[in-house]
Order: structure tokens, then C-alpha cells, then sequence
């Protein structure tokens, strides 16, 4: 008997424990009919950066950003003992805290309350759990893996150098590309000890901590929570040159805790998008998150692989739903390639986030590191970075190595916040699109190692091109190049032309970029054409990006091409030949021309041509009323036979031909 009531007990405890162990519940609203607010007039529910970054990027205002009806939500608060937690306007939602049946019961009895879903235990379970346990930290480093800097580098990177040239990130860096403007959100767990951590000196000192939010307890504080934030931050925002420095140090940053740590909750995935809606409310550009889910405490809420096709999980839709406002989303793969999950999680499966996995320092993929696709077809992951020895903080603020894709997807925000830096033209998708594009596996990807890993100098080429436009006129035998790109001093740009008949281009000419800002320039070029035969002559303006490297990257920014409808021929001597003399022919280091007309010109063109018709030197000149006298400078040019060709307003004026000794 006395069994029998134990056994009793024990089932009533576990009923008891089933039907009411949730005390955190998610209200969905039926609509948004009752707003005060004008989807036209978006600035007054939604902040100036928010409504910039849709008007830049043409996004639509729509329901999704009307804030929850207030009436609603206090009929709820109302109903007995309920605490707010969380108002979503995206999911037209808000979560509470209750353990009043009674509220609940009348809850549901509301006929604008469209449904109620439990999200939360009422106690943590597996409080000694660490769900970040593959995402190891050690404090070796390996000294031998470090490599020598470039005196061109902005920052001697220290320890932290492989995991930021494996992607060539320190061009961005360079060219004064370091995240300087742009906001970044990070989503984790915690940020232990950031207040304190030496990486973070400089950016405390520069007040580019914009925030903080703890969406577990409803506070400010970040600082005493779990580390695996802290340690997934310091991969962008450490600065001690020498010793470690980020991937994108001058951002400005919201660190905000969507996790809790020790248990694993659905309610986990409705903070994540409490978190999303506060970035995009601070207009923030780029999201880090190293979180993923799969498997709960309660594991009536687990996905499955079929889950993982980005329109099932609540994070994934919401994930989406960020990236719709305009966010870049970064997000860790996950580390379970070595499990019988294998898979990644939600939301890595989300259609329009960038997902990254993990090699190591040499490219090598990581056996960790989770497996694509997702269960309709997407590749994922996107794109690899070092995630496999890591350089991060430690808890005391000395360098680690960390394992995990938690690491390998920071890195990747950092660089891709850089990229977009100098190029706010494009939106995030695009920028996703081009960092697959810049991988090194992008014609032949797979299901771990996605797109591959991303070329940072690369991806700043492609982009040019996609920004970059030429046009080309002529006028006799006269083309006019007309071009805009953006550059920097150290950067240059390749004139190419083919000729009817011609099978190659062939460099014409260089010009070299100035200034200390990687910003637009526009640029003219007068080409004229000698010795050509009839029909279609092209040009291509090769930008060459890297010119202090030992080795030069240049890509075709754009190509045009003009009709020459009768043939040309630089023996052509012009009507006007015998009114300009050239002396002393032959010569050495100077070339006298001497113009006997007596009319003003402005703009003469001369161009001076090889034996090979190649142009070696151009100059401009006003001629002023009366005889006029033009040293050239023609030291330079080998000895040989030279044709000089005089134009005005395009066209032929004159042709000599002289000896450089």
C-alpha cells in the first residue's frame, strides 16, 4: 500500500510538473486596426536611421513596423497577475509572465487575442550546462602560425594577423576601411567582463559602445553575464596593435543578451527577434549572432532537419524578417558536423542571411564545423572563415584561441561591415551575393565548406565594377573616355584599347588615383586614333587596386566602344603642317616646336608616337596670338623615330616627324 501511494505521488508530481511547468507565454494579437500611426509618416514610430536605411534601399514601410495596439496590451496586463516582458511588432505579439490560470482563461476569451503559445519553464533546468562547451577556449597561441607585417598595413594585427589576411581583410583596413559609421548588433549570451577587458580600452575610450539590453532579465546590464559573447566580440573590436587587433575595430556596437546559457527555451528564439526589432529600431547595419538552435529542454519544441528550410522556426522567419529591413545578418553555422545532428541550425537555414562555417588557419575545414543544405535545397553555409584555433580574449583579458563557428562568424561581420562601409550604394543582399561570389570555391561549392572563403580584395573589385560606369564618344578620329570609380591614392587605372583588326587590348595609357579617401572620382581621357583601319574600336579601363603590393590585383570596371567609319593613318601630315616647326632634329633631351600661326588656340593636343604607333607622351597647350615657342621634355624616351601629332578641338592638325639620339 505504502508503494502504491509513492507511485501515486510520483504521477501526480509529474502531471503537476507537465500541465504547468510554463510560465512564460507568447500573446499573438488578430491586427494592427487600431494604430494611431500613418504607414506614410514612418518617422514617427520608427527612428531617423531606421527610416534612412528603407529610403536608401527602397524598402516599403508596411504593417510589420506599426507598433502593437497599446489597448491590447493593457486588456492583457489586466487580466490579473502579468508582467510584460516583450512587445513584437514584426510578430504583432507580446510575451509575459504569468501563473495565474485565471489570466490566462480570460486571455484567450479576448477576441483580438488570435492565439497563446507557451514559451518558457517555469524553473531553468541543467543549470550546470554549457551549451557554448564546443566553443573552447585555451590560452595557447601558436607563436609559429604568426606572420610578418607589410609596411603598407594600417595595423600591426599581432596575433590576430591569419584570421584577417586568410581573407586579404587588411586591404579594407587599409584603404581606411576599419567600420568607421557603420552600427553593428551582437546577440549572445553575455559580455562577461567588457567593462574591464584591455582588448576593449580604446573602444570604451571611444564611447563606441552605443548599448546595451539584457532581453533574459530586462536590464542594461551585459557585463556579468556569460563570456561567450565578450570572447565572439573581441574577434571585431579588440584593439592592441601588436598584440590583437579586430577585424572591424571602429564600428560602433549594441551588445544585447538574447540567450540564456545555462538552459536551452523556445522563449530563447522570441528574444533573439525582441533583439532584431531593437537593432533595426536603432538603425543598426550589420548583426553577429553565434547562436543556434535545435534541441530543447522541454523536447516538444525541438526542429527537425525538415524544420530547416528558412520558413518554419520562429528565429529563421524572424532572421529573414531582419535582413527584409535592410540588415546584413551574419550568422554562426554551428559545430555539429562531428555529431549524428551533423546539421546546421536555426537560424543558419534563414534564405537571406549570410551563414558561416569554420576552417582553420590554413583553409582547411573544420571537422566541427555543420553541414549544409538546408531541407529545400539552399547551400548553406555561405562562406568559411577561421573558426579552428581562433584568436580571442580570454576572461582575463590575455589572448585564447577559440573553436567553434561562433568565432569564425564575427570575423566575417567585421570584414563584411568594412566592405559595406565603401559601399552604402548596395544593400545587404548584395553584399552577400558578392562575398560568395569572392570565394574561392564559388563555381563549385559544397555542403560544408559552402561558397569557400571570401576575398576581401576581390569582393572591393567586383563591387567597383558594379558601381563603375564608362561611356565613349568620338569625333573625327578624336574618342573621348569619360569614367567614374571610386579610389584612393596607391590606386591607378589602365587604359586598354583594340583596334579593327586587333585581337588583344593593348595599354594605352595610366592614370593614377589621389587623395587620402576612397571615394568617387570622375575622370576624362582623349584618345585620338592613328593608323587604324575602318570599324569598331574598343577600350577597357582596367582599375588597379593594389599598386604598393608585390604583386598587382586589377579588374575591367567597365568597357565601351566606338565606330571609326573611315580608315586612319597617322602619315596623314595635316593642312597645317608647314605652320609648326620642330627642332633641333635630330635631338637629345628637349624637342622645340615652334608655332608660326598667329591665331589664340586653347586645348592644342600634342601626342608624340614610337616607330610602333605606341603613344609614349601627351601634352596640353594654349597657344597664345602671334608665334609661339613649346619645349617638350623628351629625355625619357629611348632613342629611336618619333612622329609628333598636333589636334585641335579633335581634329588633325599637323604631324612631324623627328630623331631622339
Amino acid at each position: 500500500m505504502q508503494k502504491l501511494i509513492l507511485l501515486l505521488s510520483f504521477i501526480v508530481f509529474i502531471l503537476n510538473e507537465s500541465n504547468g511547468q510554463f510560465t512564460k507565454r507568447v500573446i499573438y494579437f488578430t491586427d494592427k486596426n487600431e494604430t494611431p500611426f500613418n504607414l506614410k509618416n514612418p518617422s514617427a514610430f520608427l527612428s531617423p536611421r531606421s527610416v534612412e536605411r528603407r529610403t536608401k534601399y527602397n524598402i516599403s514601410t508596411d504593417s510589420t513596423d506599426l507598433p502593437v495596439i497599446t489597448r491590447y496590451i493593457d486588456s492583457v496586463l489586466k487580466t490579473g497577475t502579468v508582467t510584460l516582458l516583450g512587445k513584437s511588432r514584426w510578430l504583432n505579439a507580446i510575451i509575459i509572465q504569468t501563473n495565474d490560470d485565471n489570466a490566462i482563461t480570460k486571455i484567450n476569451s479576448f477576441p483580438f487575442v488570435k492565439s497563446l503559445s507557451d514559451v518558457a519553464l517555469r524553473r531553468n533546468h541543467s543549470t550546470d550546462n554549457d551549451k557554448f562547451q564546443k566553443n573552447q577556449t585555451n590560452n595557447k597561441v601558436n607563436i609559429s602560425s604568426r606572420t610578418e607585417q607589410l609596411l603598407a598595413d594600417t595595423f600591426n594585427y599581432g596575433s590576430s594577423v591569419n584570421q584577417i589576411k586568410i581573407h586579404k581583410g587588411e586591404f579594407l583596413h587599409n584603404i581606411g576601411a576599419r567600420g568607421q559609421g557603420m552600427l553593428m548588433a551582437f546577440f549572445d549570451a553575455g559580455f562577461f567582463g567588457y567593462l574591464s577587458n584591455p582588448f576593449f580600452d580604446s573602444t570604451r575610450a571611444r564611447n563606441q559602445i552605443s548599448a546595451t539590453w539584457d532581453f533574459v532579465q530586462n536590464n542594461e546590464s551585459v557585463n556579468e553575464d556569460h563570456p561567450h559573447g565578450m570572447q565572439c566580440f573581441s574577434t571585431v573590436a579588440s584593439y592592441k596593435p601588436g598584440t590583437f587587433v579586430g577585424s572591424c575595430p571602429e564600428a560602433n556596437y549594441f551588445l544585447l543578451r538574447t540567450e540564456d546559457a545555462p538552459t536551452e527555451q523556445i522563449i530563447e528564439e522570441y528574444n533573439w527577434a525582441l533583439g532584431a526589432e531593437y537593432a533595426d529600431s536603432a538603425g543598426v547595419d550589420v548583426i553577429s549572432s553565434s547562436l543556434g538552435y535545435s534541441t530543447f529542454d522541454n523536447p516538444v519544441f525541438n526542429h527537425t532537419y525538415a524544420d530547416l528550410n528558412g520558413q518554419t522556426t520562429i528565429i529563421s522567419k524572424m532572421a529573414d524578417m531582419a535582413a527584409k529591413k535592410g540588415m546584413l545578418v551574419v550568422i554562426s553555422a554551428g559545430n555539429g558536423g562531428d555529431d549524428p545532428w551533423k546539421y546546421i541550425t536555426a537560424p543558419a537555414d534563414a534564405d537571406s542571411v549570410l551563414t558561416v562555417g569554420s576552417v582553420n588557419s590554413s583553409g582547411a575545414i573544420s571537422a566541427f564545423s555543420s553541414y549544409g543544405p538546408t531541407s529545400d535545397g539552399q547551400i548553406k553555409p555561405d562562406v568559411v572563415s577561421v573558426g579552428d584555433g581562433t584568436i580571442i580574449s580570454t576572461v582575463n583579458g590575455t589572448i585564447g584561441n577559440g573553436y567553434g563557428t561562433s568565432f569564425s562568424a564575427p570575423n566575417i561581420a567585421g570584414l563584411a561591415t568594412c566592405l559595406w562601409q565603401l559601399f552604402p550604394e548596395f544593400n545587404n543582399m548584395k553584399i552577400i551575393t558578392t562575398l560568395r561570389k569572392a570565394s574561392d570555391k564559388f563555381n563549385v561549392p559544397d555542403s560544408q565548406y559552402g561558397y569557400g572563403l571570401p576575398n576581401m580584395k576581390l569582393a572591393t573589385c567586383f563591387l567597383l565594377a558594379d558601381f563603375s560606369n564608362m561611356t565613349a564618344t568620338i569625333n573625327n578620329f578624336t574618342t573621348t573616355l569619360k569614367w567614374n570609380s571610386k579610389d584612393i591614392s596607391g590606386m591607378r587605372y589602365d587604359i586598354e584599347r583594340k583596334l579593327p583588326g586587333e585581337t588583344e587590348y593593348k595599354k594605352i595609357f595610366t592614370l593614377n588615383a589621389t587623395g587620402n579617401t576612397f571615394i568617387n572620382h570622375n575622370y576624362e581621357y582623349i584618345d585620338i586614333i592613328n593608323n587604324s583601319p575602318a570599324g569598331i574600336a574598343s577600350y577597357r579601363i582596367q582599375e588597379v587596386v593594389d599598386t604598393s603590393a608585390v604583386s598587382f590585383t586589377s579588374y575591367a570596371i567597365d568597357s565601351a566602344s566606338v565606330t571609326l567609319l573611315v580608315a586612319t593613318s597617322v602619315n596623314d601630315l595635316g593642312s597645317n603642317s608647314k605652320l609648326v616647326l620642330v627642332y633641333p632634329n635630330p635631338t637629345h633631351n628637349t624637342l622645340v616646336v615652334n608655332f608660326t600661326e598667329q591665331n589664340s588656340f586653347k586645348n592644342l593636343y600634342l601626342q608624340i608616337f614610337n616607330s610602333a604607333g605606341q603613344l609614349v607622351l601627351v601634352k596640353t597647350y594654349n597657344k597664345p596670338t602671334g608665334n609661339a615657342t613649346l619645349s617638350l621634355p623628351i629625355n625619357s624616351l629611348p632613342k629611336g623615330n618619333y612622329r609628333l601629332l598636333v589636334t585641335n578641338d579633335g581634329k588633325r592638325y599637323a604631324v612631324k616627324e623627328f630623331i631622339k639620339q
